[in-house]
């Protein structure tokens, strides 16, 4: 997602007189008994009762009350702290203004598994160097194998390439120059910044990286900046959301890179790249130390196997429950995905566009196009359910019996026609063919 760093209205610019507003608007709302505000209160506040009764009403219709609802909205755990983050973020903006330069002191280095806050870390007033790391390990066969990274440079450029008008010389080159970057990054750098979040795109490339630095030796300042959330008027996805005193912020939170997360980072890209994901999964269920993203993003890897009703990985679940309600833009589905409808979102639209190519190039599509477009237009693209995806969908047919396109989760190959890893959504446990 862009950097909006030049947008006064940013929605993770918060102004504290306009919170105290809709604090005493919300408030008048409650002792007017709208539902509205009522179904708020029953959402974020965490001692709220049955609003309905007027009595028990009254005894939450006070401003200290609606304040808290309105930071839990905020995703901030209370009024004060809404304030002080609030604070924060003016302080920060203030420091930018002041022109100074905090990574300055020593040789840089800030790596980002994309180009969205490089900007974004400029305006911040950050000067050192910028990496752009961004190899899709969430997406495509990640083995463990000399070839690996020529796999890797063939999926992306028949996967994304007709979208994105790319050339095979030319991602070879940017991903050949990446990796060189990373692995001399010790040599070049006395600090080395990693910028990620939560999702499966970021976490997987931070394994990549961690796993990288145990194994070659880390620089003498080796700091992570590792967030699943962002006190915001909307859902945070991802860094690139944030306004660059956010970042500036963020910058003063960073943490010191453990032994043990190298060691977690290096398990974890190991258990990525093998083609029984059972090693996966139990990182999942028990957690990398000192990595708190990291269980819950291979967890919504590991989703993207086959299920074991229907044999849909959950985005295309995701994709076939949006057409159950009518045909639809593909730019739309996707809107809804990032926004709403999927718990850890992970994809860029370009990959998003691959996954739907894919459903459609099976021997027996579970969708059909209804409206073309050209293929740099392809979110205006309406699509429908087939008869073969409404039988999907209502958990008659299994989707891997529709002959689908080959895909891969990390080192497993999901093949048409042969046994499959499969998960189970209900234990959260993969299931061996």
């Amino acid at each position: 997602m862009a950097n909006r760093d030049t947008r006064t209205d940013n929605p993770f610019r918060l102004n504290l007189e306009q919170q105290k507003k809709r604090a005493k608007d919300l408030l008048t709302s409650v002792r007017a008994g709208e539902t509205d505000a009522l179904a708020r209160f029953r959402v974020h506040h965490p001692r709220c009762a049955a609003l309905s009764d007027p009595q028990i009403r009254e005894q939450f219709a006070r401003l200290a009350e609606a304040q808290l609802v309105i930071a839990r909205e905020l995703d901030v755990p209370s009024w004060p702290a809404l304030k002080s983050h609030i604070s924060d973020m003016q302080a920060n903006r203030q420091a930018i203004a002041a022109n100074a330069a905090p990574d300055r002191d020593i040789e840089t280095l800030h790596i980002r598994c994309g180009s969205d806050i490089e900007q974004g870390l400029k305006a911040a007033g950050l000067a050192g160097d910028f990496l752009e790391y961004s190899n899709p390990f969430c997406q495509g066969p990640v083995v463990d194998s000399p070839d690996w990274l020529d796999k890797r440079i063939d999926f992306i450029v028949r996967s994304y390439g007709a979208v994105m008008g790319l050339r095979a010389d030319k991602v070879r080159e940017g991903i050949t120059k990446a990796e060189e970057a990373l692995s001399r990054a010790v040599e070049r750098y006395r600090r080395v910044v990693l910028w990620f979040e939560h999702d499966s795109y970021d976490q997987l490339i931070l394994a990549r990286c961690l796993a990288c630095f145990a194994k070659a030796g880390a620089p003498q300042t080796l700091e992570l900046i590792d967030i699943g959330r962002f006190p915001g008027a909307e859902r945070f996805v991802g860094l690139g959301q944030l306004p660059p005193e956010a970042l500036r912020l963020l910058w003063q939170r960073r943490q010191s890179v453990t032994r043990e997360q190298l060691e977690g980072g290096a398990e974890v890209w190991a258990a990525v790249r093998a083609t029984d994901p059972t090693a996966l999964c139990g990182l999942a269920t028990r957690g990398v130390p000192d990595l708190p993203n990291m269980a819950g993003a291979l967890r919504r890897h590991l989703r993207e196997l086959p299920a074991m009703r229907n044999g849909m990985s959950l985005t295309q679940q995701i994709v076939l429950t949006v057409l159950g309600q009518g045909p639809a833009r593909m730019g739309r589905i996707f809107r809804e995905l990032m926004l709403n409808l999927d718990p850890l979102p992970w994809l860029g639209d370009t990959m998003f566009f691959h996954i739907l190519d894919d459903m459609l190039r099976a021997e027996e599509p579970a969708i059909r196009i209804v409206t073309e477009a050209a293929i740099e237009e392809w979110p205006r693209r309406e699509i429908a359910l087939t008869a073969a995806g409404e039988a999907v969908l209502a958990g008659e047919r299994d989707y891997m019996n529709l002959a689908p396109p080959e895909r891969w989760v990390g080192g497993v190959p999901i093949r048409p026609g042969r046994p499959v890893w499969r998960y189970d959504h209900e234990t959260d446990r993969v299931v061996q063919p």
